[in-house]
Parts: structure tokens; C-alpha cells; sequence
């Protein structure tokens, strides 16, 4: 069963048409205890159909173990978004964990148009001091499909992680892993969690981010 409507595919194949380079997706799944896997599979083989730059690889998380740990995917679903082809592409530091439904829909979307046409949406100051990182990043976004204000976060972070090879940038799903929630006391969303220490609550403009990445660097 499709996911997407005749009214969706068409919105997604016409944005999809401004498509520069080529864009490779892993997507990794799990056997057991991953309910939604096969809709994040889904969702992914189907926005590929759409364009002849994307290509897909769908991976399992036992029998693909080395390569999970390759890029840092500890959960599923995952999804990784790269730059080139299934024969050679470069990691980014861009994942999901989690299905890309509803409102995040619209970030999976950005991450791919974004990694194939190349324009980041971060000010030229910001860019400057993400290339001067000295210091690894990791930013998690806890997200709930629902919530209106939550890609707005992720785009910001996944951006970032574009701009500095430093940064690595997560769509959390919040509902999906519970466990991870709590331990980051998710209590509401979109909720920015860096370097499993510093704490946003809220869609944050790009200026309240840097200023905690600031406080990273001058650990």
C-alpha cells in the first residue's frame, strides 16, 4: 500500500525536479521490535521512485552491523542521507531515527533537496564559526510527527552539520524511543539536545543554537 496520495507524489516529484547532484539513502531496519520500519522503508523507496537521483539502500541492522556502527546507527528505523551515488558517496553527519512522518516529512524532504543542490540556509557568520569547530558535535532533535514546529529545528541542525564535518545532526522521533526521551527529560517538542549536555526547548532561531555549540567549544 502507497503512503503518499496522487496529490503528494506530485508536490514531491516537481520539488524533487530541482534535483542538482545525485543523493544516496541508507535505510536501516530491523526484524524484530521496530514497528515502524517498514512505513520508513516505505516512505523512502517511494520518494525515490520520483526522481532518478536517489538511490536507495536498505539495510539490516544485525546482518549490516559494521556498516550501522560505521555511521554511528545504534537504533531503527534509521535513515542516512548522503552525498553521490549507492557506487560512491560522502557521509554528512544527516540522520533520522525514526519514521519521517507527518510534519518531518517536509525535513526528510529538505535534507535530500538540500545535499543535492548544495544551499544551506545558515548566515554567512554562522557558517564561519561552524567551520572553525574545533571540537566534534552531536545535535539531537526529539520530534513528534505532529508537532508543527519541529522541522524547523531539524532543517537547522541537519544544515548545520552540512557546513561542518564536526557536526552531526539527528531527527529523533520521540515516541519511537521512549527510553531516550527520558533520559533527555523530552517533556515537550521540538527539545535540542548537544553533546548529550546542553539543552533548547522550542523551534531556536540559528543565533541561540551557535551560542550553545559556543559554550562546547570553550569547554
Amino acid at each position: 500500500m502507497e503512503l503518499m496520495d496522487k496529490d503528494t507524489k506530485e508536490h514531491v516529484k516537481e520539488a524533487l525536479g530541482e534535483m542538482k547532484g545525485p543523493v544516496h539513502v541508507m535505510v536501516f531496519t530491523a526484524e524484530d521490535g521496530c514497528m515502524a520500519c517498514k512505513e520508513t522503508l516505505s516512505i523512502v523507496e517511494e520518494i525515490s521512485a520520483l526522481s532518478e537521483r536517489i538511490t536507495v539502500k536498505h539495510l539490516d541492522m544485525e546482518k549490516d552491523r559494521k556498516l550501522a556502527e560505521k555511521y554511528g546507527v545504534d537504533k531503527t528505523p534509521a535513515i542516512v542521507i548522503m552525498r553521490g551515488t549507492e557506487q560512491k558517496y560522502e557521509y554528512l553527519g544527516i540522520r533520522f531515527f525514526g519514521i519521517p512522518a507527518g510534519y518531518e516529512f517536509t525535513s526528510l524532504l529538505d535534507a535530500i533537496l538540500t545535499v543535492s543542490k548544495g544551499s544551506i540556509g545558515i548566515s554567512e557568520e554562522g557558517q564561519k564559526f561552524l567551520r572553525g569547530l574545533t571540537k566534534d558535535i552531536h545535535i539531537q532533535v526529539f520530534v513528534t510527527p505532529t508537532c508543527p514546529y519541529c522541522p524547523s529545528s531539524v532543517v537547522l541542525a541537519h544544515h548545520m552539520a552540512l557546513v561542518s564535518e564536526k557536526v552531526t545532526a539527528d531527527m529523533v522521533e520521540a515516541q519511537e524511543f521512549p527510553e531516550l526521551s527520558q533520559k533527555f527529560n523530552v517533556m515537550g517538542v521540538p527539545r535540542t539536545v548537544i553533546n548529550d549536555k546542553y539543552h533548547q526547548e522550542g523551534a531556536a532561531p540559528e543565533r541561540l543554537i551557535i551560542q550553545l555549540l559556543q559554550k562546547v567549544q570553550n569547554e
